[in-house]
C-alpha cells in the first residue's frame, strides 16, 4: 500500500447552525465535530492527516498532536479546500478526502475505501450511498460501463436538471485519489457554476475513470448542516460510545438515558444507572456503581466505589 494521507475539509463557518462558533467546533460527545474524522483517520493508519481550516485558524488547539493544518484563505468551495492542502500531498500517495462535518465515518470505512482504491487501478474512487430521499446531496452520474462520469451539485437552482435530481445514488463527499493526478486536476477545475465555487467532484472528468465504492451503512456518512442534524448524529455517536463500553464489560442499565463523553474511561464490572452524565476527563474504576441521575465532570472515581 502507498502512503495514506487524509485531508479533512473544515474551513466552512456553517451559517445554518445559527451560531458564533464555527460548525466543526460544535461539541459532539466530548470532541468537536472535526476531531471525529481526524481520529478515525489516525486509527485507520493514516501516515499524515491534514485539516483544511479557514484564515481565522479556529481549528488550532482542537486537534491531536501531529496533525497538520492547511489554510483556505477564502471560502471558494471543496475543490479549493483540497487544493489548499496540495503541498502535503506526494505523487504516489493515496489521498482520502473527508469532511469535518461528517463525524461518524469509521476507521474501517476509511481503510476499506483506501484498499478499494488501491485495488481498483483508477486515479479516483468515490464513496457513494443510495438514499430514498437524496435531498441536497450531489447526484452521481454513471456511464454505460458503470464508471462515474460526474457528480452534479444541487446547492442552487440551475445546477442540476430534473433528470439528474431524480438520481438516488449520491456523493458522500468522501473520496480516495492518487496524489499526482489529483493535484494536476485541481489546477484545471473552474468555478463556472451558480455558486461560483470550485467543486471537488469536477476533478473526476479530468482525471479519467472513477470507480464508485458504495457505503452500506448511510449513518457513517451523515453530514451536520444544522442543530437538528447535530442532535441526530449525537444520538448515533452516543449509542456507539455506550455500546463500546458494554462490550468492554460495563453495565449501562438504560443506554438511551445515559450520556457518556468519548473521552471517559470506565473499568470492567462498573454499573452506570439511568440518568447519568459523565463528561470530560472522567475515569470510573472497576466495579464501581454510578447513579442514578448523577453528573460527574473531569473527576476520578476509584475501584469499587458508589456515587449516588
Amino acid at each position: 500500500m502507498p502512503r495514506l494521507v487524509a485531508v479533512v475539509m473544515a474551513a466552512g463557518q456553517g451559517t445554518r447552525m445559527k451560531s458564533s462558533t464555527p460548525k466543526v467546533l460544535h461539541d459532539l460527545c466530548g470532541w468537536p465535530l472535526v476531531r471525529w474524522p481526524v481520529e478515525a483517520a489516525l486509527t485507520a493508519g493514516a501516515d499524515a492527516v491534514v485539516v483544511v481550516g479557514g484564515p481565522d485558524r479556529a481549528v488550532d488547539g482542537h486537534l491531536p498532536d501531529g496533525v497538520d493544518v492547511a489554510v483556505q484563505e477564502q471560502a471558494r468551495g471543496t475543490g479549493d479546500a483540497v487544493r489548499s492542502a496540495a503541498s502535503f500531498i506526494d505523487a504516489d500517495d493515496t489521498v482520502v478526502v473527508l469532511s469535518g462535518d461528517v463525524p461518524l465515518i469509521s476507521s474501517d470505512a476509511i481503510r476499506s475505501l483506501a484498499y478499494a482504491h488501491h485495488k481498483g487501478d483508477v486515479p479516483a474512487t468515490m464513496a457513494t450511498m443510495i438514499l430514498d430521499d437524496p435531498g441536497s446531496y450531489g447526484r452521481v452520474v454513471r456511464d454505460e460501463d458503470d464508471h462515474v462520469v460526474k457528480v452534479v451539485e444541487t446547492k442552487a437552482p440551475g445546477d442540476a436538471t430534473p433528470a439528474e435530481l431524480a438520481i438516488q445514488e449520491v456523493n458522500t463527499g468522501i473520496y480516495a485519489f492518487t496524489g499526482g493526478p489529483l493535484v494536476d486536476a485541481l489546477g484545471q477545475i473552474r468555478a463556472d457554476n451558480a455558486q461560483g465555487e470550485y467543486y471537488l467532484p469536477d476533478v473526476l472528468p479530468i482525471m479519467g475513470k472513477t470507480r464508485a465504492h458504495v457505503v452500506d451503512d448511510p449513518t457513517l456518512t451523515l453530514g451536520v448542516n444544522d442543530r437538528v442534524h447535530l442532535a441526530e448524529v449525537r444520538a448515533l455517536a452516543q449509542r456507539r460510545i455506550n455500546a463500546e463500553h458494554a462490550r468492554n464489560g460495563v453495565t449501562i442499565v438504560h443506554p438511551d438515558a445515559t450520556a457518556i463523553d468519548v473521552t471517559v474511561t470506565i473499568g470492567a464490572d462498573a454499573v452506570i444507572e439511568p440518568g447519568c452524565v459523565l463528561r470530560g476527563a472522567t475515569s470510573v474504576g472497576s466495579g464501581s456503581t454510578i447513579g442514578p441521575s448523577t453528573t460527574i465532570v473531569d473527576s476520578t472515581v476509584g475501584d469499587g466505589c458508589k456515587v449516588l
